[in-house]
């Protein structure tokens, strides 16, 4: 929760971790040497595509880093290593609404290049997409997030 200004976030992951597009191996926590957690990426499923090109895609998000430890390399080692666990079980594409410099060092570029699309109004730079090594070209459209994260 010290990662954000409020609790959305946190309130977010719990909720996620109920939800049927909780993928517990795409959950990456980096801890400090007294075991106390300083980061955190996580990857949830989401469908993408209407009734004839619905495909299987991945969330990033939230992305937390506990203050003390932001701008030290924490946030780059969770959200890298949540990459390579997702390529790493044969996932396709993984979709992030953020700053695109920051995610861009990972590779992200906007998404509408993949003809892909978020239901977020956003500069089209902030809505990002990564294709992993099974991409094959799909899916593509509109991004239906779980529910946990209408609210937020």
């Amino acid at each position: 929760m010290a990662a954000f200004p409020g609790p959305d976030e946190a309130d977010l992951v719990d909720a996620l971790r109920r939800d049927p597009a909780w993928l517990p191996g795409l959950s990456i926590v980096a801890v400090d040497g007294a075991g106390l957690v300083i980061g955190h990426a996580l990857l949830t499923r989401l469908r993408v595509g209407d009734a004839a090109t619905t495909g299987d895609a991945l969330a990033l998000a939230p992305v937390a880093v506990a203050p003390e430890w932001q701008r030290r390399g924490v946030g780059e080692l969770v959200v890298r290593a949540a990459l390579t666990a997702a390529e790493e079980a044969g996932e396709k594409l993984v979709v992030v609404l953020g700053d695109p410099e920051y995610y861009g060092r990972f590779g992200f570029t906007p998404a509408g290049r993949h003809e892909v699309s978020g239901p977020f109004e956003v500069p089209e730079a902030y809505f990002q997409a990564l294709p992993l090594a099974a991409y094959d070209g799909g899916p593509r459209g509109l991004c239906r997030y779980p529910e946990p994260f209408v609210g937020v």
